[in-house]
């Protein structure tokens, strides 16, 4: 194979920590579930968390490390380590003064802007006032989660993936230890949440700290200046924001209607969609923080064709994960949402409303994580403003789906509507790759993508028999609709026996078409070159 096996570690590296980060992100929802349920208490705290996430990806994860890290990743092959940890040095000061002056003004005007985010709480007494409370809490979190992402984008650029992988998993920790503790001390659980969110910023920015400072690149206290390289990250944050900014608006818009709709649709929404992110949080993050750099440095080489095999090789591993999880989310989305959820303050009604919209929301997953291993081919090129149009014309759809869907489908239409648009803007962004030459699907690509599409129709095939098997031995341990679900112990052990069988047929029919083969394997066990 041409293609170096770094992109592969890499994405297997900061899969596995991904992983165990959806693991406990799962606990921590179960545990959510269990004792906030879906209704008024819920709806604040999801409606106030969601406020920092708004703006996390303007400053973070999205805008911030497109155009840092190949920025960064330049000056490291070009100038030095030296050089390119000035940058970061100038960067990081740069970025917290303007957090900080962001979040403070924020904080005072919340009450009025919490009014775009959910209107329909000042229909409910008192719901809006206690939002504001929960998301002044949790909105300092967006400082400290922003300059995680630059450590992060510092240490990927060096190759080292395992330590800001694993930075997810020690908030999911924090954010139970704090719901836990309010469960104890029986106080207002969704005050004790908020303030976990707070702390788990912190938790996460000293974690990078250490392991910056243990590789030579901590972070000194300088002067913020608007250096040439300071303001070329500018420019090009610029426009990722306000693509970032327009994909977070979707959200925004998702929330609004689902706050229209009536009691319980706000967390309805959520906990399908956190169900839906397992499979692209673990595989569309880690092609995502893998490809970036490798593109850039390959691109920078002069290596295009070696960058166009990344390319192919990323989204083949996209597709080859997302399909099959699509099939599986969309046959199980009931017994999934029954054995993860169906506990305490969650009902058999609740379990319904989540399970429609889950099936709804699998249906966009291979494109949500198609979107991060094609985006990565333009921002390593230095264009930022392609995947901005891509977005804007994606939440038009969005927008357009949900207020038509909105009357006969409720809050399942506003999953469908985000489904839909995902593979707008993954059909824009390819199309575009294409006519560039950045995208030209090889002989692999061409031969692999049908037989996966096989493999994952005889495992959705397996997964149907298995339900009707599971209900003639072990009764509706699921529940029916409208009555609860089944003892908790046994629904445990059936979902496990349909998850694993299914991806046991998976990965023989894999095998056996051609739409993987050991020699895959092998890669991710090779020492990087």
């Amino acid at each position: 194979m041409s293609q170096p096996p770094s992109l592969f570690r890499a994405f297997a590296t900061v899969g596995s920590y991904t992983l165990l980060s959806r693991i406990t992100g799962f606990a921590r929802d179960t545990l959510i579930a269990t004792f906030l349920g879906a209704g008024l208490a819920s709806d604040a705290f999801f409606v106030a968390q969601r406020f920092p996430n708004l703006f996390r990806s303007l400053f973070a994860e999205g805008a911030f490390s497109a155009g840092f890290v190949p920025i960064f990743s330049q000056a490291l092959e070009r100038d030095g380590k030296d050089k390119a940890k000035e940058f970061a040095d100038q960067a990081f000061a740069v970025l917290t003064v303007v957090l900080l002056l962001f979040c403070a003004a924020m904080m005072i005007a919340m009450p009025v802007v919490l009014y775009a985010l959910a209107p329909g709480f000042k229909e409910i007494p008192g719901q809006m006032e206690r939002t504001t409370e929960l998301a002044r809490i949790a909105f300092p979190y967006l400082l400290f989660v922003s300059l995680t992402s630059l450590q992060s984008g510092v240490l990927n650029s060096l190759g080292r993936f395992a330590v800001p992988a694993a930075a997810p998993v020690l908030a999911n920790v924090t954010m139970i230890a704090a719901l836990l503790v309010g469960v104890g001390a029986g106080g207002d659980r969704a005050l004790y949440l908020s303030w976990g969110i707070f702390a788990t910023g912190i938790v996460q920015f000293v974690w990078l700290l250490f392991d910056c400072r243990r590789v030579g690149v901590g972070f000194r206290l300088v002067r913020p200046r608007l250096t040439p390289e300071v303001k070329r990250l500018l420019a090009r944050i610029l426009p990722v924001a306000f693509g970032a900014g327009l994909y977070q608006v979707n959200i925004v818009i998702n929330g609004t209607i689902a706050s229209l709709i009536g009691v319980g649709a706000v967390s309805w929404i959520y906990y399908a969609d956190r169900v839906n992110l397992l499979p692209v949080g673990i595989f569309g993050y880690a092609i995502g923080v893998a490809l970036l750099p490798l593109l850039t440095r390959q691109i920078q080489a002069g290596q295009e064709d070696v960058a166009l095999a990344s390319q192919n090789r990323a989204i083949e591993v996209s597709l080859l994960l997302t399909v099959p999880a699509a099939v599986g989310i969309g046959m199980l989305a009931e017994p999934i949402t029954a054995t993860l959820f169906e506990h305490g303050q969650f009902t058999a009604s609740d379990r319904g409303a989540v399970a429609h919209a889950l099936l709804a929301f699998s249906l966009g997953l291979p494109a949500y994580v198609l979107n991060k291993a094609l985006t990565p081919g333009f921002f390593a090129r230095h264009d930022t403003s392609t995947p901005v149009k891509a977005s804007a014309v994606a939440l038009i759809v969005n927008v357009a789906i949900n207020i038509a869907l909105m009357k006969s489908l409720g809050h399942v239409g506003i999953a469908l509507g985000t489904s839909i648009s995902a593979w707008v803007n993954a059909g824009i962004l390819g199309v575009v790759l294409h006519r560039r030459g950045h995208l030209v699907s090889d002989a692999r690509l061409t031969r692999r993508l049908p037989r996966t599409i096989l493999a994952s129709g005889l495992m959705g095939v397996a997964l149907w028999g298995g339900l009707i098997g599971i209900g003639a031995v072990f009764g509706p341990v699921f529940g029916l609709p409208g009555q609860p679900a089944g003892d908790k112990l046994l629904r445990a052990v059936a979902l496990t026996i349909l998850v694993c069988g299914g991806a046991a047929v998976f990965a023989i029919a894999a095998f056996a078409t051609g739409a993987a083969a050991r020699a895959d394997l092998q890669l991710l066990k090779r020492k990087r070159g």
